[in-house]
């Protein structure tokens, strides 16, 4: 880190600080929110089955990008730290060792998907007609996945050596690509949903492509060395060391979306298709919430680690303050138009009936677990990882799944959306004691 950037950690305005930090990180995660979004919007076009047979997907989806964007997050950190001490050799060697993973992680992808496919989606409790559909989508992203791996390790080595302009250009190149490709694709080759799923492939593979460019023409530091090109098993326990935590807590969010796809299948497709929406609609307002809490993070352990009390307590004020602001702004939209946002998605009168209680339920939710995904950053900032883990497991696991459950069992599909509010309201109290607790041990209480 250089000395002006230390400087303006320890001295910036704190409003204008963490908003320089987070935006970055932010559009990214607005990038990956509508990735998400595109196929959906244009599937739901074709019919409601399409748009459950691409819900059904999604979960593998997302396991696949917390495992890749795990895997950045320590090739990333390890990086930076030793671009840091100015050991560029070992520097180059991660990296170099980091694209070859990639391959290989790719690789278990492609397996996965040409021995499973079948199976995962037989297992789903769907209409038989549904299923076609959905086999081809998982083919087209989990055969062809070598372009997300590398738009994703390219990403991160930029980011590592602070060049997160060019990480926002490498996401939205594909996205983009996305956009324009998807009615093509779908519509105009007549292709359905595998045009959709051959367009989010072209998007990946456009990202990739950029990335490696940028990679190639401005991160110099990290050269691309075909001798270095091969699986070191120190570097790669170092990695999972420290990107094994965030594989964890991503891939929290794929097994709660496989969960309730199942349980919400015992009431209808239609309940997995809107289920699909919404997940994706509410990555748009905790996405950016995330993306904050990942810039709180470098700002806070810096400034706890200089012995600023005032600048740690200003800066997660500050990230309460903005988070909040822009989650009550998603929470009226969603409670005030949820008939119209469902709309955009061409929902059925029955997605209609199933989806406006469930718009005006789940979102409150949100403003509680806002609260817990920051403090969880603060403790991560204080060197408190495991409590971070402890948060998200509680939130999306140790109490919601039972619940759901729970309250599937009566046949209303209503009561199963409290889930949501109760585990979220239970997590965010832990969260303030556990805040008591380590900011107390940490002498910031």
């Amino acid at each position: 880190m250089s000395d002006l950037k230390e400087n303006k950690m320890g001295t910036a305005p704190m409003k204008g600080l963490l908003i320089s930090v987070s935006s970055p990180i932010m559009v990214s995660m607005l990038v990956q929110a509508l990735y998400n979004m595109v196929d959906s919007l244009f599937v739901s076009r074709i019919s409601e089955n399409a748009l459950t047979a691409v819900s059904i997907c999604f979960p593998i989806q997302q396991l696949m990008i917390a495992l890749t964007v795990g895997l950045g997050v320590g090739v990333s950190s390890l990086v930076s730290r030793y671009l840091g001490k100015k050991d560029l050799p070992y520097a180059k060697r991660i990296a170099n060792t980091a694209i070859f993973a990639y391959f290989l992680i790719g690789l278990f992808y492609i397996i996965s998907g040409i021995f499973f496919t079948n199976s995962f989606v037989d297992m789903q409790n769907i209409a038989s007609t549904i299923k076609p559909d959905a086999k081809a989508y998982m083919r087209w992203v989990t055969i062809c996945s070598l372009p997300l791996c590398y738009t994703i390790c390219f990403e991160r080595l930029l980011a590592s050596t602070g060049r997160t302009f060019y990480t926002m250009i490498t996401q939205g190149s594909g996205a983009l690509a996305n956009i324009i490709l998807d009615p093509i694709f779908i519509f105009t080759f007549g292709l359905g949903v595998q045009g959709a799923a051959i367009a989010t492939v072209l998007g990946q593979l456009i990202g990739a492509l950029t990335g490696l460019y940028f990679h190639i023409k401005k991160n110099h530091e990290l050269k691309i060395d075909f001798s270095l090109l091969k699986f070191d098993t120190t570097i790669i326990k170092e990695v999972l060391e420290i990107g094994f935590p965030s594989m964890v807590m991503q891939s929290v969010s794929s097994f709660t979306l496989f969960v309730f796809n199942t349980i919400l299948s015992a009431f209808s497709g239609t309940a997995v298709a809107f289920f699909g929406v919404f997940f994706k609609l509410q990555s748009f307002v905790v996405l950016p919430i995330i993306g904050l809490s990942n810039g709180l993070l470098p700002v806070a352990a810096y400034n706890f680690g200089a012995k600023n009390k005032q600048r740690v307590h200003d800066a997660l004020k500050y990230a309460l303050i903005y988070s909040l602001s822009f989650m009550s702004i998603g929470l009226f939209l969603f409670l005030m138009f949820p008939v119209q946002i469902l709309n955009v998605f061409n929902a059925s009168p029955k997605m209609i009936e199933i989806g406006v209680p469930a718009l005006r339920i789940i979102p409150i939710s949100l403003i509680f677990a806002t609260v817990s995904i920051i403090l969880s950053s603060m403790f991560q900032a204080l060197g408190s990882g495991v409590p971070s883990l402890i948060i998200s497991l509680i939130r999306q696991v140790i109490l919601l799944m039972p619940l759901a459950y729970y309250f599937s069992l009566s046949g209303r599909i209503n009561r199963v959306w409290y889930s949501f509010l109760i585990s979220e309201i239970i997590a965010f109290l832990i969260s303030i004691f556990l805040a008591k607790t380590i900011f107390k041990k940490a002498d910031l209480d």
